[in-house]
């Protein structure tokens, strides 16, 4: 089957909508441009489906090719048939394709190959010929010589057995029966070495056994990483009797007279040969889908962290917790511009309180500062105590939030860190980060290395390569879903703009500081480098407040304005006449006249028409607006003060495979395992859950040593919400 008609299969598309996606991907459209602005040719793909179309693409294209080499490679040394041919063309996979080509392949040194060397292989194919009327013993005298180091008899049959071994593990069909094999039927056990020094932290797999195809994703990076800790020795076990028939059934032949001689050769094969590598190939298959399993955690949690909702028109007080060195504080104005800094001293070993309350309680003053915004790192619990207590001595009412502060450290030692504070030492432009990260968490964000924000498990245990092309796949359809303003975005920002790269964010960012704002999109063609295509590709997702179009601050591309002043036009309206109040009635008319027949009458799909009209309902809309907004807090409760039955608002901050971590409000997140999440039975936390959510839970237990609270979702009542804290 063509590459094409499998995709169409796989991903129940027409073949139309398929071509017409590789041909976009090929042409280097970008996946928010063609879900976005290509509905009509895509069937409307999401940008999620592009994403995994294009893998598959890529794997395809990768199985083909590497096909056609196999071939070329068999062909040059004389060996391709039919048979060797046809299988290759059938093979849906590359482990299939490289089990093809292990009998071809050029070996290092091997027992069989030093047999062949000494003219043993005529000898091993009578063997497996399996001849009753051939003596090996006498055939075998023939192949005795000291010229080839062939010194006995013996030492001939048996340099033939090696190559029975090697042929019998070379056979693709075998391998790939006993590969699936140990897959549904084999079984992942470990056993710890308790001497080294990390040994406790692997405590649960002292004596673990999972049936293979069983075992969870995030159990198998646990085991790697301790295995690699030298904490865990691993294994694969597999019923060696079912094995060992399959081998006999495809080469021991009914009556054989030479069946225990080759059931030894089997024995000798499986163990020394075939077991080894498919226990090496099966690992590396679960490794591999439990990194994409995690990978797929990271890309789950990541969106809706970059998609908060932005705390618009507030003074923030950024405040980045420490000991030692004192607790950095950044002002900023609703626009994100420092207003002031300064540092205090309100936590061990200083303890300086009441000098701390008043330099906050005067620039809270000074700044008429709305919120603090606490980073949750080290000493965010002595920071958060300091300012809950602080807040109720104050006269003008403010609130605080704990954001997550992962990757502030990263960005503020960083050149771009350093481009855009250089007087400010590394600390302060954390406090910074830690302020605008609750202003607008996606522009501030997208400053950092993906990888370091941290939503997720065994980050740095990931394919990096592959970890940062999905989470950047995942920021690029973040920043495109909301847009940008061209007269505001920093370079950081524009860069993930479809179409746009580093160099032509910058120069977009420089002509804006020599040619003043951008007043329509148009005038994007002036900026250097930065060419038609680009602009195809870009100007749908830039936005122009208070422009001279009013669709410049629409997600409406300029190729639709055209089709847009046919619409108003069909309806006797002008621009003016969209407003919120009226624009139910241009939704009802295009009803009474029918959405195919109004679309074809300005010269677009009805996908196009449908998101023409959801723009022009409400021009410069964020879709962040319609997300809960962060939770504001004014007092704090500590681990302590946690009972069991008590019923807390919280958040979801993380999804993993066996459970969700939420944060209420005492500094140590608790754990909803999965068991306790729903009434209904759900395969993964990510099905009703994402990061960001606001939840209801009861206490389970709490073990204050270990920091440990066990919380439940389900086990929430109706007269528990009514009695929960805080209400």
């Amino acid at each position: 089957m063509e590459i094409n008609e499998l995709l169409a299969q796989e991903f129940s598309l027409t073949l139309n909508h398929t071509n017409n996606i590789i041909a976009l991907m090929d042409e280097g459209a970008t996946i928010p441009f063609i879900a976005r602005y290509r509905k009509e040719m895509t069937g409307s793909c999401d940008d999620q489906t592009l994403r995994l179309f294009y893998d598959r693409l890529t794997y395809l294209r990768n199985l083909n090719e590497r096909k056609e080499s196999v071939k070329n490679l068999i062909t040059e040394q004389g060996n391709m048939t039919d048979e060797i041919n046809e299988a290759l063309d059938k093979a849906a996979t590359l482990t299939e394709v490289e089990d093809i080509y292990r009998p071809f392949k050029p070996k290092r040194k091997t027992k069989a190959s030093v047999a062949i060397a000494k003219g043993l292989q005529p000898l091993a194919d009578a063997i497996l010929k399996q001849d009753k009327n051939i003596d090996l013993e006498v055939l075998a005298q023939d192949f005795v010589s000291e010229e080839k180091e062939v010194k006995s008899v013996a030492e001939a049959l048996q340099g033939a057995k090696d190559i029975v071994a090697e042929t019998m593990s070379d056979s693709a069909t075998l391998r790939k029966t006993l590969r699936e094999m140990l897959e549904k039927k084999g079984f992942v056990k470990c056993k710890l070495v308790e001497d080294q020094e990390n040994a406790y932290v692997y405590e649960m797999y002292k004596e673990y056994n999972s049936q293979v195809d069983k075992t969870p994703s995030h159990r198998v990076l646990a085991i790697n990483r301790g295995e690699n800790e030298k904490c865990l020795k691993v294994s694969l076990e597999l019923n060696e009797e079912l094995a060992l028939n399959e081998i006999y059934k495809e080469f021991i032949k009914k009556n054989s007279p030479y069946d225990e001689m080759l059931k030894e050769i089997a024995l000798d094969s499986y163990n020394r040969l075939i077991f080894p590598s498919i226990e090496r190939e099966v690992r590396n298959e679960l490794t591999d889908k439990a990194n994409e399993q995690a990978i797929k955690m990271f890309e789950v949690n990541l969106k809706p962290l970059l998609l908060q909702p932005p705390l618009k028109d507030k003074v923030i007080l950024g405040l980045d917790p420490a000991y030692r060195t004192g607790c950095k504080i950044a002002v900023i104005d609703a626009s994100g511009n420092v207003l002031d800094t300064a540092v205090v001293y309100p936590t061990p070993p200083q303890n300086k309180v009441e000098e701390a309350e008043f330099a906050l309680a005067k620039l809270i003053d000074k700044h008429k500062v709305d919120v603090v915004s606490i980073g949750n790192g080290t000493a965010t619990k002595e920071s958060e105590i300091f300012v809950a207590n602080l807040i109720k001595k104050l006269k003008r009412k403010i609130t605080y939030a704990v954001v997550n502060e992962a990757g502030a450290s990263v960005y503020s030692a960083s050149k771009l860190g350093a481009a855009e504070f250089p007087t400010f030492d590394v600390a302060l432009r954390s406090a910074v980060s830690i302020a605008r990260r609750l202003q607008d968490p996606l522009a501030e964000l997208i400053k950092i290395d993906v990888k370091s924000i941290g939503v997720g498990q065994y980050q740095h245990d990931m394919p990096q390569n592959r970890l940062t092309e999905v989470l950047e796949g995942v920021v690029e359809d973040c920043v495109n879903a909301v847009g940008v303003d061209v007269n505001t975005a920093s370079p950081s920002l524009l860069t993930y703009v479809s179409g746009l790269n580093s160099g032509i964010a910058k120069n977009i960012v420089e002509y804006r500081k020599i040619n003043g704002r951008f007043d329509n999109k148009q005038t994007l063609l002036k900026v250097s480098k930065l060419g038609n295509k680009a602009f195809e590709q870009c100007a749908g997702f830039l936005r122009i407040v208070d422009g001279e179009n009013v669709l410049d601050n629409t997600g409406v591309h300029p190729e639709s304005f055209g089709a847009v002043d046919k619409l108003l036009k069909l309806f006797n309206m002008t621009y003016e006449d969209i407003t919120n109040s009226n624009v139910k009635l241009l939704e009802r008319l295009i009803a009474d006249k029918g959405e195919a027949s109004v679309a074809e009458a300005i010269g677009v799909g009805v996908p196009t028409l449908q998101d023409i009209v959801e723009e022009l309902i409400k021009p410069g809309r964020d879709i962040r607006e319609d997300l809960p907004k962060p939770v504001l807090k004014s007092e704090l409760l500590g681990i302590e003060d946690l009972k069991p039955g008590m019923v807390i608002d919280g958040v979801v901050r993380n999804v993993i495979d066996f459970g969700v971590f939420v944060d209420i409000s005492v500094h140590q997140d608790g754990l909803v395992h999965i068991s306790e999440i729903s009434k209904e039975y759900i395969k993964h936390p990510s099905e009703v859950l994402k990061v960001g959510d606001q939840v209801t839970v009861k206490i389970l237990s709490v073990d204050i040593p270990k920091k440990r609270i066990s919380l439940t979702i389900k086990g929430v009542t109706e007269e528990d919400l009514e009695n929960r804290v805080g209400k």
